[in-house]
Order: C-alpha cells, then sequence, then structure tokens
C-alpha cells in the first residue's frame, strides 16, 4: 500500500458558510411555504407546497455536509477511506470539508501503551457526558487521527538471559513516529502493538548477545574475535543495535525509529547478591594489587635511601627481614604496634 497525499485546498471555512446559507434558506422556505402553500382558508398555492416540501427535506436531510468537515491541527494526519477504497490522507494543518461519506480510519486509536501519548489515559479520545434518567453517562469518541509526532514508547522490564546465562532485567526507550500513514493503516493490525512487540523481540535478540560485564573469549560483534563489549559497558553500542533492529521489523508499518535508549539495567534478584559479591571481590583485589604495587615501591626506596646515605649497612638477611617488616606495616588493614628493640641489632 503506497500512500497519497491529497493537495486539498483548506475550503472548510466558504463550504461551512455555504451549508449554514442553505439551511437557514432551508428554514425560510419551510415557514414560507406553511404560510402560503398549507392554509385552511382559501385556495393553496402550488409555489407555496414545493417550498414546503423542498424545505422540509433539506431540514431532514441538510445535516449530512457537515459531517464532512475536518480540522487538523499541526503534525496531524487523517486516513481516508470511501466505501472502502482508500482515496488519499490529508496531512497539512487547515479546516477541510470532504465528501461526509468518507470515513476516517485509525485501527490503533483506542490503543493504550506507556508511551508519551498515553500517560493521562485519554490521548487521542474525546470525552462528554450525557444526562439521561437522572444519571451522568460518559461517552467516549475515539478520535480518528494520526499523530505524526516524535512518540516515546516506555515498554516494561524483562528479564532475558544474557550470553552467559545470567538473568538479567533491562528496558529500553523508543523514540519513534509514523511516516506512511497507508502503511500504518493497512499493513498491519494495530501498528501501536506491533512497535510493542517488535520492540520486545529485538531487545532478546540483541541482549542474548552481549555478557553483562566485560567477559573473555566473548564475540559481541559476530567478527569471529573476541571482544571488550558488554550491556554494562558498551551501552550505547547496544542501544543502536537495538535501534537499527527494530527498524528492519517495522520498516513496513510505515515506523521510523528514531532512537533507542536503554533505561534499566541489572541483574535479576535471584542472582544479584551472588554478582554483588563478585563484584566486590574483584573490587578488593585490585585494590590490594594497588595497596601492594605502592607498597613495594616504597620499600624499595627506602633501601635505595638507606644506602645511599649509609646510615646502616645491612646484610641480606637483615634485608629481607626489613622489607618483611614493612610490607606487613604498608600493606596491612590496621594501623601497626611498634616493638622497640633495646638490645643490638645482631
Amino acid at each position: 500500500m503506497k500512500e497519497k497525499v491529497l493537495n486539498k485546498s483548506k475550503n472548510g471555512m466558504p463550504m461551512l458558510l455555504l451549508s449554514l446559507s442553505l439551511y437557514l434558506a432551508a428554514i425560510a422556505a419551510t415557514i414560507i411555504g406553511s404560510i402560503t402553500g398549507i392554509s385552511d382558508s382559501g385556495p393553496q398555492s402550488p409555489t407555496g407546497v414545493a417550498l414546503f416540501v423542498v424545505g422540509l427535506v433539506y431540514l431532514l436531510l441538510g445535516w449530512i455536509p457537515f459531517c464532512g468537515f475536518i480540522v487538523l491541527r499541526p503534525q496531524e494526519a487523517v486516513v481516508l477511506t470511501l466505501f472502502g477504497k482508500y482515496i488519499g490522507t490529508l496531512k497539512e494543518d487547515g479546516f477541510y470539508w470532504v465528501n461526509p461519506f468518507c470515513s476516517a480510519l485509525n485501527p490503533a486509536a483506542e490503543t493504550r501503551l506507556k508511551q508519551s501519548g498515553d500517560v493521562d489515559g485519554s490521548a487521542g479520545t474525546n470525552r462528554f457526558n450525557l444526562s439521561a434518567g437522572g444519571q451522568n453517562i460518559q461517552v467516549n469518541a475515539a478520535n480518528k487521527k494520526i499523530s505524526l509526532k516524535i512518540m516515546t514508547l516506555n515498554n516494561s522490564r524483562q528479564k532475558i538471559n544474557d550470553c552467559l546465562g545470567n538473568p538479567i532485567e533491562i528496558a529500553i526507550a523508543v523514540m519513534w513516529q509514523v511516516t506512511d500513514t497507508a502503511k500504518a493503516v493497512f499493513n498491519v493490525d494495530n501498528y501501536k502493538e506491533y512497535l510493542s512487540l517488535q520492540c520486545d523481540s529485538a531487545l532478546r535478540n540483541i541482549v542474548r548477545l552481549y555478557p553483562y560485564d566485560v567477559a573473555e573469549n566473548v564475540d559481541t560483534t559476530g567478527d569471529g574475535l573476541a571482544d571488550e563489549g558488554s550491556l554494562r559497558g558498551s551501552s550505547e553500542v547496544v542501544a543502536k543495535r537495538i535501534r537499527d533492529e527494530i527498524q528492519t521489523k517495522v520498516e513496513q508499518a510505515g515506523l521510523q525509529i528514531v532512537e533507542a535508549r536503554i533505561t534499566y539495567l541489572a541483574y535479576a534478584p535471584e542472582i544479584a547478591a551472588a554478582m554483588l559479591q563478585r563484584q566486590q571481590a574483584s573490587a578488593v583485589i585490585d585494590a590490594r594489587k594497588m595497596i601492594v604495587d605502592g607498597a613495594v615501591g616504597m620499600v624499595e626506596m627506602a633501601l635505595s635511601r638507606l644506602s645511599e646515605k649509609e646510615i646502616v649497612e645491612l646484610d641480606e638477611e637483615r634485608k629481607a627481614a626489613m622489607v618483611s617488616n614493612l610490607l606487613v606495616v604498608l600493606c596491612s588493614n590496621r594501623d601497626a604496634q611498634p616493638v622497640v628493640n633495646s638490645g643490638s641489632l645482631y
């Protein structure tokens, strides 16, 4: 299905004035015809009877042209069909009059997703109240217009196994817009639900290729070489791949994916505690390594300075004892408790 944009003139106001004028003329013709043509006393005028009949018929059917008025705001479109046949799409904002027997089509008008246009639950719906029998009845009239604005779809969190089999929870926000109204309406049953399902599918397909953290011997690009890609460290790359994956799926629905972003990423609750201990152990090892490197440097500097100043001469055994004591002091988690030797060194 190919989109056909109607370059229709904005003839809404002239047609409104004409319709109102004809309706007022019909009212006047009905009144005049009833006075001159239908009377209990005196002869009846054929002209008056004709005016009455024509005016009455128009009063009964004159509301039909008013069904053809359409008001479009910026970044809105309406898909028009006439007796089931697609005749075109109005995209430019303005006040239009179309064939009153045309119907606007938007199968996703009443669909509510977790997205920017549906936050208040009333977007795309006209609500009004009717009073009947002392009771207020709320009536919802679905808006058949299609929004061309950029909208944000916030899909719910999903539990997915990464490439190492670890369960994680992840959520994404997808910025999208309708670019081809004919494809969106006719190629898929409901383009909003279709987009949501494709986002879930694409998210699972991409997340399964990456580990949560950097892991050895893992190929995330498919080139056969191990790399350092991960969900936590390569979020920009992962988001771009998710966006491209979704775009290939929704192209036939006339949708464009502007951007995709990861909004939530964490280990699943059942392994979160174990992974936290693993991260803590890794941090402790890195910290100890840094402390040991610093302590070795300080011991080396101390021995070098003692040798240069010729403060004391130490044999290899005493140097080893001194190195051992300095390392214990520098690498300990607690402050050292000094022991003073008042005797000789030997």
